[in-house]
């Protein structure tokens, strides 16, 4: 399995926290709650846009606290 190189990125001013998950051309985006996923045309998403990341941060860092001896490293956020 190839693993891709991910970049994140935090734009304090808007607070956007976003994470490019590949080189391909955005073809279009879908607004979810609030993030904003990019795809390409085969439907691959390219670019993920979490917008008011300070609030989504601050809940994520609430549920790992709650929850120290979660087996999964990742928070599911509901």
């Amino acid at each position: 399995m190839k693993m891709r190189k991910v970049k994140i990125s935090y734009e304090p001013e808007a607070d956007v926290l976003a994470w490019e998950t590949g080189r391909q051309t955005i073809d279009y985006a879908q607004e979810i709650g609030n993030m904003v996923v990019h795809f390409d045309k085969k439907n691959n998403p390219v670019l993920v846009e979490i917008l008011e990341a300070s609030k989504f941060l601050n809940k994520a860092k609430k549920l790992i606290i709650q929850n120290p001896n979660r087996k999964s490293a990742l928070p599911v956020f509901a």
